[in-house]
């Protein structure tokens, strides 16, 4: 039996109850939230290694981002579910899909720079708009945009090279993003989603019509946790895994062979710092220390930027997670366009400056 015929098949508690107590929810995630780094931190003293070490950095990364995208994922996927009851597919595509598609790209770009979440941690939000029945190139320049561009990064990096290039980079960081996101939208991949995914896109199981506004806000609670506990049991597993890989190269960074490829004034050093960015998995404000160190040791502006795209942009963890959302030819195709657009800017920033 669906959620929906089972909503008015129960006797409803009090509304002030489930108000009370998503409030209480709140209160509490956003508590449980502010102490991630103290519980990090307490849990790796509890290791015998040293906290400094690659392994000690690996742990208490680990131990940090795992509730911390698994929070997200709850709370943004709950509150998606709640939103999805006012609108019907049909409502949610009218408003964000055909000629306004550019537009919600350069507005799911800019979303993307306001919120400073990793790769990892933008999957979440990317699950909700598509859920939502947002247009995938929509959902796209917001999962592009998040990791790759967010104010931390610009003010470091501000610091670090100028505003110019500061400035410079929010600008192609933004385009990519908008121009990516557009190019898959045109493309009409949506049969490329996962069937599970597919279906929730398509609006399967989705009140239609005028039901939305018959629902009471208990009923657009249990859609909300119902919608949790459906995606939670498909992509838990894959979460932990792809995080556990980024947390063990993030503890073991190889800063001196980077620096000698990067430095390299060959036509292939650009393409080289993308692929050895892949694998690894850093948000924007950690991997700016890596660039330092990098330029530090005379490797190329553009080359380095285009590093610290691929690694916040294309990570190995955040194409694991993916791959539960996407099918490999859809992930194949997301790499493919940011990639060229990364390669762009790379070559670009090495002729510019």
């Amino acid at each position: 039996m669906s959620v929906q015929a089972d909503l008015t098949s129960h006797r409803q508690p009090p509304h002030r109850i489930w108000h009370a107590g998503v409030v209480a929810f709140l209160a509490a995630w956003w508590l449980v939230y502010r102490w991630l780094v103290p519980f990090s931190e307490w849990i790796t003293g509890l290791v015998p290694v040293d906290r400094h070490s690659h392994t000690g950095e690996a742990i208490a990364f680990f131990f940090y981002d795992v509730p911390k995208v698994m929070m997200l994922l709850a709370l943004i996927v709950f509150a998606m579910g709640v939103v999805r009851s006012f609108f019907s597919p049909e409502k949610t595509r009218a408003l964000l899909s055909g000629k306004r598609e550019g537009v919600g790209n350069v507005m799911s770009a800019s979303l993307g720079v306001l919120t400073p979440f990793c790769s990892c941690s933008a999957v979440p939000l990317f699950i909700g708009f598509v859920s939502a029945g947002v247009p995938l190139g929509v959902t796209f320049s917001f999962l592009i945009a998040a990791p790759m561009v967010n104010e931390v990064a610009l003010v470091l990096l501000f610091g670090l090279v100028g505003w110019m290039v500061a400035v410079t980079y929010l600008v192609f960081g933004l385009a990519i993003a908008i121009v990516a996101g557009f190019v898959i939208g045109k493309l009409r991949l949506e049969g490329w989603l996962q069937d599970w995914v597919r279906d929730i896109h398509s609006g399967a199981g989705i009140q239609q019509g005028n039901e939305s506004d018959e629902l009471t806000w208990v009923d657009r609670y249990r859609l909300g946790i119902e919608a949790v506990r459906e995606i939670f049991a498909k992509v838990w597993m894959w979460i932990i895994l792809g995080i556990g890989i980024g947390a063990l190269i993030h503890g073991y960074v190889p800063q001196e062979l980077m620096a000698r490829i990067m430095g390299a004034d060959a036509w292939w050093s650009v393409p080289a710092a993308i692929v050895i960015g892949i694998p690894m998995y850093t948000n924007a404000a950690g991997v700016i220390p890596i660039v330092e160190a990098l330029l530090g040791k005379g490797a190329a502006l553009g080359t380095v930027l285009a590093f610290m795209m691929s690694v916040i942009a294309l990570s190995l963890p955040e194409m694991i997670i993916l791959r539960q959302v996407l099918t490999l030819r859809l992930v194949a195709v997301f790499i493919g366009v940011v990639a060229t657009g990364i390669l762009a800017v790379g070559y670009l920033f090495n002729a510019i400056f």
